[in-house]
């Protein structure tokens, strides 16, 4: 809430596309794709700043690449009385990697409650395989 008590005023889609190509996201170049039906969609292009010193993909990139996909539509899908969201709890599996191309994530909310979201995502590469599943939890803060 504001110091008026009014809850604090909603970016639109178009902003919060503009704030995930800051921070994070931004250095690892994530692209908002459109909404398909409530789900997200999120890609990045496998680039040597994303891969571990191995030569393969790096992990993290990919759990980076999942949490703001579903990050991004918790904060698209919040109720009028949050003020913002957390991730409290998040797993992976992974079951392949990229070298190259580009890798999709696309992320849905399979909970939506008062005061936590769940959310399950798959990245795969560009020819369908999937690399990983996700999820998480979100806290919604008031």
């Amino acid at each position: 809430m504001s110091d008026d008590g009014a809850a604090p005023a909603r970016p639109t889609r178009e902003e919060l596309v503009a704030l995930f190509r800051s921070g994070l996201p931004g250095l690892m170049a994530m692209e908002v794709g459109d909404d398909d039906g409530g789900d997200v969609r999120v890609s990045m292009r496998v680039t040597p700043d994303v891969m571990a010193p191995n030569g393969f993909l790096h992990g993290g990139s990919v759990v980076a690449l999942a949490d703001t996909a579903c990050g991004f539509g918790c904060w698209i899908g919040l109720p009028a009385t949050a003020t913002g969201f957390a991730t409290v709890s998040l797993s992976t599996n992974f079951m392949g990697t990229a070298r190259d191309g580009v890798l999709t994530c696309v992320a849905r909310r399979v909970h939506g409650g008062r005061t936590t979201e769940v959310w399950d995502a798959t990245v795969t590469r560009e020819d369908g395989r999937p690399i990983a599943v996700f999820r998480c939890t979100q806290m919604i803060l008031t």
